[in-house]
């Protein structure tokens, strides 16, 4: 069966676009089109679709008020359609805390020609959109981080600042990321991260993490030293790697081609942390589409690392763990929310290691 997508933007033109991209895809298509959310709320009601995709900023209701309703009334998977902006990047970052499963960004400059372009990845993102496993919101966002505290510091005084912590996720990773982070004590060990996500959108990203956790969060900017209570977010347009200068831990970027079509990309991240940690490197996968980390996980499995896999039940969509798991890269398999302390058990209970390598 096609995946059946409703269309919801205030533009005629988007409106437009995304039809064509989307009837063009074999496996989908358009069962209705609305200007704003009164329309469409009437239309989910005629069409059930499989997939909206929603503007971020329309008249007669704001795209957030629509999607906050919706995913408490009526959960189901929602692409948001975002302006390249600061604001509409702060306000995508909302959104996705409110449910929505993942967003496209409309081009600054000609915008038909400019989606045209986009077509595989807004046709990826709503066969992603369309896979994930959508849970009811019964609280509101902002509400959202009450009750989630840090785990106690690692209270192994041989811990070294050797070890690391490397993170890559995808669709469904922003809120998997901060459920993640906000559990760090801050003494963690210094934290590398890359998220599938656009120029412009990972600087928000960081800044919404750093004002929730008690470790500070930043988007890399290359060259800065790896500390221990530190996180560091590969930017969208740069692969983030791990490198050495002289006894210390420093990022690099790199804006090399595209690999597995991302860049940033899990697998540069994970098979630098493989070369230059080794062994006092500790992977993470969590959510997201597609295989995009699980060889990485692999070499860093081969090099000594310790990896953990978030599981089938706990993720917006189950790809790259399960890539990672069936290659056998995964050492420990946990639900998201358990993750955190799995980790720091590891570390606190094999943290003496890195003194000896």
């Amino acid at each position: 069966m096609k995946i059946k997508v409703l269309i919801v933007d205030d533009s005629a033109l988007i409106r437009s676009v995304m039809s064509e991209i989307i009837g063009s895809q074999p496996d989908m298509e358009v069962v209705g089109v609305a200007p704003d959310p009164l329309v469409a709320r009437d239309l989910i009601k005629q069409t059930n679709p499989d997939v909206l995709t929603l503007d971020v900023e329309m008249p007669k209701m704001d795209g957030l008020d629509f999607l906050e309703k919706l995913m408490r009334l009526r959960p189901m998977p929602v692409v948001m359609v975002s302006s390249l902006t600061e604001r509409g990047s702060e306000i995508t970052m909302r959104a996705l805390e409110l449910g929505a499963v993942d967003f496209v960004t409309k081009p600054k400059l000609s915008i038909q020609s400019g989606m045209l372009e986009y077509t595989e990845l807004i046709a990826d993102k709503i066969r992603a959109a369309s896979k994930a496993r959508i849970r009811p919101r019964t609280i509101h966002a902002s509400d959202g981080d009450k009750g989630i505290t840090s785990l106690p510091l690692v209270k192994n005084p041989l811990t070294s600042s050797e070890k690391l912590i490397i993170v890559g996720a995808s669709t469904g990773g922003t809120e998997a990321i901060k459920n993640f982070l906000v559990q760090m004590p801050s003494d963690c060990p210094g934290i590398l991260i890359t998220q599938h996500m656009p120029e412009g959108f990972t600087r928000s990203f960081a800044k919404r993490l750093d004002g929730l956790c008690k470790i500070s969060v930043s988007e890399a900017v290359g060259g800065e030293r790896v500390l221990p209570g530190h996180a560091y977010i590969a930017p969208g347009h740069s692969h983030l790697l791990l490198a050495r200068s002289g006894a210390n831990y420093v990022t690099q970027l790199d804006d090399g081609p595209p690999v597995n079509r991302h860049r940033p990309s899990v697998d540069v991240l994970f098979r630098s942390a493989a070369t230059y940690a080794g062994k006092n490197a500790v992977g993470v996968i969590l959510t997201g589409m597609g295989k995009d980390g699980a060889n990485g996980m692999l070499e860093m499995k081969n090099a000594g690392a310790h990896n953990f896999a978030q599981d089938e039940a706990t993720c917006v969509v189950f790809g790259m763990p399960r890539e990672a798991i069936a290659v056998g890269a995964a050492h420990e398999i946990g639900p998201l929310n358990e993750l955190p302390s799995m980790v720091l058990h590891y570390l606190a209970l094999h943290g003496s290691r890195a003194l000896r390598v």
